[in-house]
């Protein structure tokens, strides 16, 4: 996805996918507590009905579904017991169950979006519908479509829940000291070492004359659509975004779809069969036509040119990057002044070049999980010096750059004054798993639990026989 903000990668391994893609489950109707009694002592007999936590219920075969799963992504079951996979299973049912209680809306839209994005995804990887829907042994397509969208609900309310617990938790600078002072020396993290690094971004000149070349090609392209012709068919032909080339520039999408804002603003102001005109992102330039709104999800197709650039302008850029470079080793300009001034890169301009690391959001890399593009380029740098001017090609656009490391931290035991954020983080989800623990606690007293059969006998981590 050429147009995408960052990286971005739906998590569609078959377990992570449908976890409890086959978990049996029911909402209980019955008001009447005698009646609910009845009605789940009768389910208990014919489905295996092993326990019930409000209005929720688990089969004893939703444990060997839950093993099989693990298994079929490759995960190992070994030491898990039964008991253990039924409280993570109840877990999940209490979280969900407490979510209603608690007024939690899920959107039916939002819920047919991932649905649509899992089915679509299956169809893909096994070749055809009928193959899904024989895989999780259903009858017919509704079928799959009523189980899928079931199991998802109650897994975006067990989402939703748990991240309104974790969400309200904060942690102040006092708990941060006495988290920290209340560890022994011998039990003190150990840090990896670690660098920071920055770098300036010279992106070679696009003329106006080439910009206006591709508007008028998309601009053509929608005029042959509006008389006829297939925009499937140009997307496959024609665009430049590898992501969508082969569905026909296809992509469905919703106001949180991580696309980037100049994309979104077009594709929700367009009617369904609507076309607009040629505009631009930091990708290139596109076209989008929506084919079906649903809701709040569109259903469209784009096609996106960029720009020729050409060899005098690359020329021009890789003269400007060589100079940049040579009046900071003269001490002309500093590393940070000459990012904050020449660097067409706007993320990391105003901080002076520096790189911020995408799973931390700080500015410190761990050398262990360092990007090997990047670990390669900085791990025979000295202390302030800059790398050679080198040429990268991402999204189909060429720039050049040079970089330098401005700090490294060996590793190291813990230090506060230090490692303050990553002593931050694991006193905050230290207090987050307490909060946790504290809410299932008092959820538990406040809902019915039943625990059925041979499973009364588990040691399970929370009070679920309320003993």
């Amino acid at each position: 996805m050429k147009f995408l903000k960052y990286n971005f990668a739906l998590p569609f391994c078959l377990v992570i996918l449908f976890s409890s893609a086959a978990v049996a489950q029911e909402i209980i109707k019955d008001k009447a507590i005698d009646k609910v009694e009845e009605v789940r002592s009768k389910r208990q007999k014919v489905d295996g009905v092993i326990a019930t936590v409000g209005d929720y219920i688990v089969l004893d075969s939703d444990i060997d579904k839950s093993f099989l799963e693990i298994t079929a992504g490759g995960g190992s079951v070994s030491g898990i017991t039964r008991c253990q996979m039924l409280g993570k299973l109840l877990e999940d049912k209490l979280y969900a169950h407490q979510a209603i209680q608690d007024s939690i809306v899920v959107s039916d839209a939002e819920i047919k979006g991932m649905m649509e994005e899992r089915l679509n995804y299956m169809v893909e990887s096994l070749g055809s519908m009928d193959k899904v829907i024989a895989m999780y042994k259903k009858g017919t397509e509704e079928d799959l479509r009523s189980t899928f969208f079931d199991v998802l609900k109650e897994q975006k309310l067990s989402s939703e829940m748990g991240k309104k617990i974790v969400d309200g938790v904060e942690i102040t600078p006092e708990e941060v000291r006495n988290y920290f002072k209340a560890i022994p020396k011998a039990d003190l993290p150990f840090f990896g070492a670690e660098m920071e690094v920055a770098q300036i971004v010279v992106a070679p000149v696009v003329t106006q004359e080439d910009k206006q070349k591709v508007i008028d090609r998309l601009k053509g392209f929608k005029k042959e659509v509006e008389a006829g012709a297939s925009f499937s068919t140009k997307a496959v032909l024609y665009t430049q975004d590898p992501g969508s080339r082969a569905t026909g520039g296809f992509y469905k999408m919703n106001r949180k779809t991580p696309f980037v804002k100049e994309f979104k603003e077009v594709a929700f102001k367009l009617a369904e069969g609507e076309i607009s005109e040629p505009f631009e992102t930091d990708f290139g330039f596109h076209i989008i036509m929506v084919e079906k709104i649903k809701g709040q999800e569109l259903e469209l197709r784009h096609i996106l040119l960029t720009p020729t650039v050409t060899e005098t302008s690359i020329r021009e850029a890789k003269e400007k990057i060589e100079l940049i470079r040579k009046r900071i080793i003269d001490k002309e300009i500093t590393f940070a002044e000459a990012a904050r001034t020449t660097s067409d890169e706007k993320e990391t301009r105003a901080n002076g070049g520096a790189l911020i690391n995408p799973k931390t959001q700080d500015t410190r890399f761990e050398l262990t999980k360092m990007d090997p593009s990047l670990y390669s380029r900085v791990s025979n740098l000295k202390d302030q010096e800059i790398s050679q001017p080198f040429m990268e090609e991402e999204q189909g656009k060429k720039t050049f750059k040079i970089i330098t490391v401005t700090n490294r931290i060996d590793e190291h035991t813990a230090d506060y004054s230090k490692d303050y954020i990553k002593i931050k983080d694991l006193a905050l989800k230290e207090k987050q798993i307490k909060a946790v623990g504290k809410w299932f606690d008092e959820k538990i007293k406040e809902t019915y639990i039943k625990i059925n059969g041979e499973y009364r006998d588990c040691a399970f981590t929370n009070n679920w026989l309320k003993k």
